[in-house]
């Protein structure tokens, strides 16, 4: 009897050549690195050198997280991943009435550039690759960057990393949103632009469907739903005048990784198959770079559990084996205890430890794709590539990514996944070991890491020092800039840069935006 797959796909038991009756290899696979990128967007892929191990880290304050930082550059981390508190996230000084007991809570609070500073201390930003998980205010974090490595000497054109920068997303599945939908995509096409010109190595964008995945999409929901936002952005850019040549190398995607391998691998593959036909196609794109589904890989923090933790480091271990198989360009592996609270030091140097096993002595590393030509792969890549498809059809007659947005059809379609997850788990349908079979009587204690709740006041002590040191003068002509341009059409990312130089916090530079943009308010279709 055949099983279904997490996107609702039959599974046969057995695969053999009918599976791939009238299937073309040429067509369907190519050579890695060539068209359509089903085998990898690199010739050699990891054959040459691993993966990116990205450790995504940040909690408490800029200190701490720099102490962190520090130790999994030490223990061998290739690429640091910034995870930014929600008053961050939705442009809020830490002393605002809304950031109350939400300071330094799920990732570190950055408040100014001294923040940023302090966060980067004593790490060389022409040695390390930095990926930043924000959204609606990436722009301002990536100019705090970029200040901070003027002050070390670090040209900017030697900057390399990623900002998520992605917030379709956030109105379909995450929420911190702070503008409407159409200011927000003028304000990623001013990214694209000044990156172009200032910051030529750096990814503008991280177009994600890992969150919907955490909110329970299926695999062909999260990718369907994420190329979809792609095509979307790029309409953005290029509707701004830009040459779909000039930005479309620097777009980069970010996915989870499940404890389903094989559909996992599948679901990679058809990927970067779907993007590289609709560059080509749609948009006429010339330079193959513009055709590369290059992405970012993490593994699936919804299925870890906080019972029996430990047995989480097995999932991981999949997890980022099927990252791995289908050909990942970096990869963060979650720590065993995050169920419970933040990361412990050795829980987060376990995590790092799983990738360096896949990586040094496993032999995934010896050859390109090994999955190539297996009747199960090549089927299911197939069958997730049509279902997605399917989807993102679906997206395109309701108007593109934001006029289903705005009917809540993404919402809704995931929404209905997450159901009928829950009640397979509920029913026990679905096994989740620990949790509904292989229970034990008595949990074993574990000690997490906590956040310590003066964080928030040491914040504030901070910001009431840097508004009483800073030409307030300053602050207020660069702010006054700021608005001008957002009213107009110029670039809102210069005289953002110098409202940050002068000093001028992430609250304040958010809210002379919303002054002129408003803020999102989801309509009732959600």
């Amino acid at each position: 009897m055949a099983r279904e797959s997490e996107s609702g796909l039959p599974i046969e038991p057995v695969y053999g050549p009918e599976a791939l009756e009238g299937w073309d290899p040429a067509e369907k696979l190519g050579a890695p690195g060539a068209y359509p990128f089903t085998r990898g967007v690199y010739p050699s892929m990891y054959t040459g050198r691993p993966w990116t191990m990205r450790q995504y880290a940040g909690f408490g304050t800029a200190v701490e997280s720099n102490a962190r930082y520090q130790q999994l550059i030490a223990h061998g981390t290739t690429g640091l991943s910034v995870a930014f508190d929600l008053p961050t996230q939705m442009g809020h000084d830490s002393d605002a009435p809304l950031s109350h007991g939400e300071v330094g809570k799920v990732g570190v609070a950055i408040d100014s550039v001294d923040d940023m500073r302090v966060l980067f201390g004593g790490i060389p930003l022409d040695k390390v690759s930095t990926s930043m998980t924000i959204n609606a205010p990436a722009a301002l974090l990536l100019l705090m960057y970029q200040l901070v490595g003027e002050e070390q000497g670090v040209p900017a054109e030697q900057l390399t990393g990623t900002i998520q920068n992605d917030v379709l997303k956030e109105y379909i599945a995450r929420g911190t949103y702070i503008f409407p939908p159409k200011p927000s995509l003028r304000l990623i096409a001013d990214i694209f632009r000044y990156c172009g010109a200032e910051i030529p190595k750096w990814n503008t964008i991280s177009i994600s469907g890992y969150h919907m995945a955490e909110a329970g999409a299926s695999p062909a929901q999260e990718i369907a739903f994420t190329l979809a936002d792609g095509i979307e952005y790029v309409r953005t850019a290029v509707a701004a005048g830009m040459d779909v040549d000039e930005f479309a190398p620097r777009l980069s995607f970010f996915f989870v990784a499940r404890t389903t391998l094989l559909e996992e691998v599948a679901k990679f593959r058809a990927a970067r198959r779907i993007w590289a036909r609709v560059m080509r196609d749609e948009f006429g794109a010339r330079n193959p770079k513009s055709l590369m589904l290059r992405f970012h890989t993490q593994t699936a923090g919804v299925q870890l559990t906080a019972q029996q933790p430990e047995v989480n480091l097995v999932r991981v271990a999949v997890q980022g084996l099927a990252a791995v198989l289908g050909g990942t360009q970096s990869l963060h592996t979650n720590s065993f205890d995050e169920a419970i609270a933040l990361p412990t030091d050795k829980s987060a140097r376990l995590a790092l430890r799983t990738q360096q096993v896949l990586a040094h002595e496993t032999d995934v590393t010896a050859t390109v794709d090994p999955f190539a030509g297996s009747y199960v792969i090549e089927r299911m890549t197939d069958d997730v590539e049509a279902a997605a498809v399917a989807l993102m059809h679906r997206v395109e007659d309701l108007g593109g990514a934001v006029g289903a947005i705005e009917r809540g059809f993404q919402k809704g379609e995931i929404e209905r996944s997450a159901y009928r997850i829950a009640q397979e788990t509920d029913s026990g349908e679905r096994v989740v070991v620990g949790v509904n079979r292989f229970r034990l009587d008595a949990e074993e204690p574990y000690e997490p890491l906590r956040v310590d709740p003066a964080i928030e006041a040491q914040q504030a002590e901070r910001l009431t020092r840097l508004r009483a040191e800073r030409d307030q003068q300053a602050v207020d002509t660069a702010l006054a800039a700021l608005k001008r341009a957002a009213e107009g059409t110029d670039n809102v990312l210069y005289p953002m840069k110098e409202a940050l130089r002068a000093r001028a916090t992430i609250g304040e530079v958010c809210d002379a935006l919303r002054q002129i943009w408003g803020t999102y308010v989801p309509s009732d279709a959600f």
